[in-house]
Parts: structure tokens; sequence; C-alpha cells
């Protein structure tokens, strides 16, 4: 992992082999809304969208759907959906969590099942269940952290044990969630006295975020090339994951180099970003974002093999879904993702390479669902989306055709 700290701007990059595979950026006085608490007022309840707009002090008010008002157990909620003004009226007071960044003309999203991440699980106040990630594949292991999680919980709190969790010490568990039921419990005894609209609580900036939820224990080094920001990183590490403090070094510009062009990570964003992106092979994808969607195209382009032309496509394919798995992850896509790759004639090899995205995406931290082939011959897939992804921070959008163009300064 590199941290590079340019004025009020934090850059992280997460290599792999030296390939570039993650990639966020956050200004210090424009950090990420997601995970914030209000206390907002509703404002405007709509009958026909099931829905209500809160006002919790932003430019926009925040949109809140019934489903986030209803119980987080779904064994909990009702057969039947009420009405939502059955649930809120206007002028009501209510404390929610923002789930989704305002992107383009649109609000922040809102929530009442709250959740605050700590380093080995996250804790739900209200939640009333344990939940094991996914990845922890080992049904042992998966037993063991599901005890601990009940044994550690009350009343009706809910704990989802993450991935970083396995192999942890009950002792480091119980230590997590102590210090994140004394967070909640601050945000309750603040939203008593609080008017609304009015913030409770700030989810960690990138920094902390980074450390918690993006360094595992096989990353080999970490790299931060500013004294400040090395200070809080080691005061983290320290706090979080003592193991990996001996990982952490401090970088210095060796003959004008930044730690970003030493690690070749300037070039490869850049490519990243492009709208047209290559291929080792020779072929390359067509990379275009919409309102609603995003659409990926894949070429053969100069690539022509030398074994016939179903093998030059399969080949193709099988580098291109290797890529875009990689690329979602590096330009933070979210929402609704069709691919378009060249026509197959053997199943056996659209089935390759749908099982190659899919393997692919399992390296993923953040939430992506393959849908498979559609009757028309592409791959559809949906990514979760929270908040505004590099993309948009790299580039601004031309206000004559709407597509992104990038700023005269971008990485430093």
């Amino acid at each position: 992992m590199l941290m590079h700290v340019h004025g009020e701007m934090l850059q992280t990059a997460v290599l792999d082999n030296g390939r570039l595979v993650e990639f966020y950026m956050e200004k210090s006085k424009a950090s990420s809304l997601v995970g914030n608490v209000y206390k907002g007022r509703v404002v405007n309840v709509l009958p026909g969208m099931q829905a209500a707009f809160v006002d919790i002090g932003l430019a926009k008010n925040a949109f809140l759907y019934i489903d986030e008002l209803l119980h987080p157990h779904l064994e909990k909620q009702p057969e039947q959906k009420p009405l939502i003004q059955e649930l809120v009226i206007p002028g009501q007071e209510l404390t929610v969590q923002v789930m989704k960044e305002p992107l383009g003309g649109k609000g922040a999203r809102v929530t009442t099942h709250f959740t605050l991440p700590g380093r080995w699980l996250v804790y739900m106040p209200n939640a009333d269940y344990v939940g094991v990630s996914k990845k922890i594949s080992t049904e042992g292991e998966r037993a063991r952290l599901r005890s601990i999680g009940e044994k550690l919980r009350e009343r009706e709190e809910g704990i989802i044990l993450r991935t970083a969790a396995g192999g942890e010490s009950e002792r480091s568990l119980k230590t997590d969630v102590h210090q994140l039921r004394e967070i909640w419990h601050g945000i309750a005894e603040r939203s008593l006295d609080a008017h609304a609209p009015s913030e409770l609580h700030r989810e960690a900036g990138l920094m902390r975020r980074a450390v918690r939820d993006t360094l595992t224990t096989d990353m080999d080094e970490i790299w931060i090339d500013d004294v400040t920001r090395f200070k809080e990183a080691s005061a983290l590490l320290e706090e979080m994951t003592p193991l990996l403090r001996g990982r952490l070094k401090r970088f210095e510009q060796r003959q004008g180099m930044s730690l970003f062009d030493a690690y070749r990570v300037t070039e490869q964003v850049t490519r990243a970003f492009n709208r047209k992106i290559p291929l080792v092979s020779g072929g390359h994808l067509i990379w275009e974002e919409t309102e609603a969607l995003t659409v990926i195209d894949v070429n053969t382009g100069k690539f022509i093999g030398t074994s016939g032309l179903e093998d030059t496509v399969f080949r193709t394919n099988m580098e291109a879904a290797d890529e875009i798995a990689r690329l979602l992850r590096v330009r933070d896509v979210g929402g609704i993702v069709i691919i378009d790759f060249i026509d197959m004639e053997q199943d056996t090899h659209r089935e390759q390479v749908m099982q190659s995205l899919i393997e692919k995406a399992r390296n993923d931290q953040t939430k992506c669902t393959i849908l498979g082939w559609t009757k028309l011959g592409l791959i559809e897939l949906t990514r979760k989306k929270a908040r505004e992804n590099a993309v948009h921070q790299l580039s601004e959008r031309c206000e004559s055709c709407g597509a992104h163009r990038k700023r005269n300064e971008t990485l430093k």
C-alpha cells in the first residue's frame, strides 16, 4: 500500500506484484459523508414512492426509503409492508446514517439501519443477529466466530464478523465491540439534546479507513511520503494491528522522484482512467460511463492470434475479464455494468470467461454480483456504490456533451 500526500489531498494505491489493483483519493476538507450519523427532520413524505425526504443539513435533502425504516433483521419485518405515512410524518425528527453519497443531482441516501465498522467486525446496535463474512470459507472458523459473536452481543445488538476476523482472538473481538458500543452510546446521548438538522457522528477519514478496511496481514509493505501522516498511520497500526507496525515505512524522494513515480502508479492510474484501455495482447477495452450504467466493449484490436479466430477471441476475452475485474476496483465503479465481450461460438469458452470474472471479483472488498449472460450475449453485473469514485475527482464533466474530461491537474 502506498499513501501519497499532496497538500490537503491523500491518495492511496494498493499494488499486487507492481500492478495497481485499488486507488482512492480524498481531500481533508471534503471527506466522505458515508457512515456519518445525523439528527434530521422529515420535510416531505411521498406515499407513491414509499419514501421520505429528510433535512440533515446538506445542500440537498436526503432520501429515506421505507425499507430503511423497517427492522434490519428480515425475520422481524412485518409480512406486509406498511405505508410510509404510517411510519413518519413531516416535521418528525429522527436519527439517520448516510449510506450513499450525494451523486450528481441526487441527495444522499440515508438509513436507520446503523452500522459502525471496526477493524475486525461491524457493530449494528439494533440488528439482533450475528453474521460472518462469506470470504471465511472454513466451517470450523465460521462456527467459532459466530459463537464468539453471540457471546459478545447484548440484547438487540447485531454483529458481522469481517474477513479480517479470521483467526483473531476473542479478546481482540471483544475490544472492538466495546469501542464501537461506546461510540454508539455517545451518538445516542448526543441525539437527545441535538436540534435537527445536526451532525452526531463523523465517519473516519481515508487514512483510518485504509488502515482499518484495506490493510491485511498478507500486505508486505506500507509506504507513506509525509511525516505527519506517517505518525498518524503508525499510531493507527499500533491501535488496530500492532503486528503490521514493522511493515510501515517512510518514503523520501530520490532524485526528485515521488512515491507514485517510483512505483509507476501515476502512469497506471492515467492509463486506467482512459476511455480506451489497451490490453497486453494488442486488444483493447472501450469504457463508457453514462448516468444509468457503465458499458465496456471488448475488441481484438491488433491481436490476430496464431490458432484461428475462435482461439483469438477466447484469449482476448479471458485477458479482458481479468483486466475488467481489476479496473472495476481501481475506478471504484458502482451501479449497473454491461460488458460486451467478443462473440464466442463455443459454450465452454463463454462459461470459462464468466467463471474467470466471478473468480477475480472475489478479491473485491466491495460487493460485486455477476448476473451472467443476457439473451443478447452481454454479461451484466452490479457493484455496490457508496462514494464518489476517483474518475469524478480526476476529471470534470463537460457542460456541452456531459462527458468527463481530465482536469489540468490530476495526480501530483
